[in-house]
């Protein structure tokens, strides 16, 4: 062979091997799977790093979203679900993922600041407009004729926060666990439906009508007031709970998958100023001080108690009140 011809063949060879790398590297897609009022907050922030990661990589990324229940996502992922990173509602949802399927290390909630929740919310009601039933506290919830819209605990994270939050209000206001355990169970006599999300709620509740109260994480309340006017009324409690939805990378599948490092980016980039600034627009409250001065106003100061003060964390939590026998199915009479 020529030497002038061995070098136009190296060039093709070196010209299809940078096609190749370039058509691969268009290729790398991956699973966020969340729970059910992350969908809004998740389809800004997935366009925001897809083009943030091209800019910086000169890579394209595809990032497919999967919303459900935070307690049947987990099963989902136990199961198979390909999730590359998982940003469930609950630590012990993503506990269940070391535990069920050795999918992540047992620390990994150490692997991201702030416990890996790079945001935080609470629970609230939303009531209809000019609230009509009056409803100003948990206690107006166990009142004959209240309709209390709320969704299924053994499925949805959210449904976790709104129970203790109840339980732990009912708890120092009555003076006991017997007595939180009476008020439950009273609140849960006055739920017609029990959805498996915390976004079918949101529907029962806005879209079918039902219901006199909505149990509601804090944005989901807001969206509500957003997309449907002046329909319905925010109310805060006199206490509630710090809801800290925490995320990971599912380690064993972006290993076989080799997606790692982008999956690892994509979390990375919750923490930046972009991605404070979307979740403070999407009615989660940030970690970061300059996003928190920003949407100060939008969130008030709350009575909050945590997980661990009051419960003494997910493990003891899980195991009084949403294992099978454990508190909700001793109160929780199917209608």
């Amino acid at each position: 062979m020529s030497r002038k011809r061995y070098f136009f063949h190296l060039a093709a060879a070196t010209v299809l091997g940078l096609a190749a790398l370039s058509a691969h590297a268009q290729a790398v897609t991956l699973l966020n799977v969340s729970y059910d009022p992350t969908r809004e907050l998740y389809a800004e922030f997935n366009q925001a790093f897809a083009k943030h990661w091209k800019a910086k990589t000169g890579q394209d990324v595809s990032i497919k979203a999967s919303h459900g229940g935070s307690g049947k996502q987990a099963r989902s992922i136990i199961d198979g679900l390909d999730a590359d990173v998982a940003t469930l509602a609950l630590a012990a949802d993503t506990d269940a993922l070391h535990q069920f399927g050795n999918l992540v290390p047992k620390d990994w909630q150490k692997r991201l600041p702030h416990n890996s929740s790079p945001y935080t919310s609470t629970i609230i009601f939303a009531v209809r407009e000019g609230n009509p039933k009056g409803i100003k506290d948990w206690d107006d919830l166990v009142k004959s004729g209240i309709k209390v819209i709320t969704p299924n605990p053994k499925t949805s994270g959210g449904a976790r926060w709104n129970y203790l939050a109840a339980w732990e209000f009912a708890k120092r206001k009555y003076g006991g666990e017997a007595q939180a355990k009476d008020f439950v169970k009273k609140l849960y006599e006055n739920v017609p439906v029990l959805d498996t999300g915390a976004r079918g709620s949101t529907i029962t509740f806005a879209q079918r009508n039902q219901g006199d109260v909505l149990i509601a994480w804090e944005n989901e309340a807001y969206l509500l007031e957003k997309e449907f006017g002046n329909k319905f009324d925010v109310v805060y409690p006199s206490l509630s709970i710090l809801a800290e939805p925490a995320v990971t990378v599912v380690d064993k599948n972006v290993d076989k998958k080799g997606t790692r490092a982008v999956a690892q980016a994509y979390l990375d980039y919750l923490y930046s100023d972009e991605g404070q600034d979307i979740a403070g627009k999407n009615f989660y409250r940030p970690i970061s001080p300059k996003a928190q001065a920003k949407y100060a106003k939008q969130f008030p100061k709350l009575n909050l108690v945590t997980i661990d003060q009051a419960f003494g964390g997910w493990g003891p939590a899980t195991k009084a009140h949403f294992a099978d026998g454990g508190s909700f199915d001793q109160i929780y009479t199917k209608k």
